[in-house]
């Protein structure tokens, strides 16, 4: 797959015109979107900004981003959202997204036991009338936004 077929690529490249809850925040290694698709709200992604395909291809300076970026956005989902942990997941496997992601999900303590752990991937891909409106995304990309200026 090339560059310009990795939809995380083609996003990248059009980071300046993406809605907020595509550009919540970033640095020059790495972006932060809301998740697509997804039935919960503050489901983010954090992805490099160039194209990787696998952990061990980043950056040594890429890898000490990461940690940090995983910290500051569970803070900030703690802050935002009220839940109790984050869940950190990264494969990078379905088709189209071999691009390397890292799944940062709030867990709440309201999230029945059938979603937690692996479970919680069952609030993915869901269908439209269940997904977190784009304006629901937007606002809690602007809140999230906000919190991480402030830390």
């Amino acid at each position: 797959m090339t560059t310009g077929e990795c939809y995380a690529c083609g996003k990248e490249a059009r980071f300046d015109e993406l809605p907020p809850r595509e550009r919540i925040a970033g640095d020059a290694y790495w972006r932060v979107a809301h998740c697509f698709g997804t039935a919960l709200p503050g489901w983010l992604v954090l992805l490099p900004r160039r194209h990787v395909t696998a952990v061990h291809q980043l950056t040594d300076a890429e890898a000490a981003a990461l940690g940090t970026w995983q910290v500051r956005l569970s803070r900030a989902l703690r802050d935002v959202t009220g839940c109790v942990k984050t869940y950190v997941v990264q494969f990078a496997e379905a088709e189209g997204f071999a691009h390397v992601h890292f799944h940062i999900v709030p867990r709440g303590a309201e999230l029945p036991p059938e979603h937690r752990g692996p479970g919680v991937f069952a609030l993915l891909r869901r269908p439209e009338p269940e997904q977190v409106p784009d304006d629901l995304a937007d606002d809690l990309a602007r809140s999230l936004r906000a919190r991480l200026h402030e830390a």
